[in-house]
């Protein structure tokens, strides 16, 4: 794959963002024990030694960053909500050393309330774990009885109620509150092309994996 993305270029850059768990890791049922293997974490090393390379990824940026280790990265956290950049100078970067973009800030506050309220209305529910990603909140029932899957939808969505300016999302296994704000992992991807100097660019091919 890595030649045929070099040969699709044509010359452009290359800019490479890595989803993090079932592409970098395996899917499992603990997330906090969603490992990557040291095999994984040198073949992204040795992209990232080749291209800018970013993870953008659903998770709080600071817990994908103690899976993955390498300081010559871009992270960008809580679906594209928590961006920071390299804390190593690369040669393909400008000054970009405090790169720092948090577009939900604001949410903080409500974001912690939330997931306080969803550890007691979950409590009930064997197998349920709603984990705290700084700027959104995942509950995962991947170790729920899915007798119970109505009955845990039906209390993370009442947790909302007095709440609107946050929403309920879906993924694999997982369901997601965010803030309602017009910013996802594309709007990510692009500020992070922008910050390299490739904004609308015709020199760069970026590529995406997960």
């Amino acid at each position: 794959m890595f030649h045929q993305i070099v040969n699709a270029s044509k010359g452009k850059q290359i800019v490479m963002f890595l989803d993090y768990d079932g592409t970098l890791s395996p899917i499992v049922e603990d997330p906090d024990r969603a490992f990557m293997t040291n095999e994984m974490r040198e073949a992204v090393r040795d992209v990232a030694r080749y291209f800018p390379t970013a993870i953008v990824t659903g998770r709080c940026r600071d817990k994908v960053y103690s899976f993955v280790k390498l300081a010559g990265l871009y992270y960008a956290g809580s679906h594209g909500m928590d961006i920071k950049g390299p804390s190593k100078t690369r040669k393909y970067k400008k000054d970009h050393q405090a790169l720092l973009f948090q577009p939900a800030s604001k949410f903080l506050p409500m974001i912690d309330e939330v997931y306080k309220v969803l550890i007691e209305k979950t409590k009930s529910i064997p197998g349920a774990k709603v984990e705290n990603n700084k700027f959104c909140i995942s509950v995962h029932f991947r170790c729920v009885d899915e007798k119970m899957w109505a009955a845990l939808a039906e209390q993370v969505g009442s947790a909302l109620n007095d709440y609107p300016k946050l929403r309920l999302t879906q993924g694999r296994k997982v369901l997601e509150i965010r803030p309602i704000i017009k910013w996802d992992k594309g709007k990510a991807l692009e500020f992070l092309l922008e910050s390299l100097g490739y904004a609308n660019s015709n020199n760069v091919l970026p590529v995406y994996i997960g």
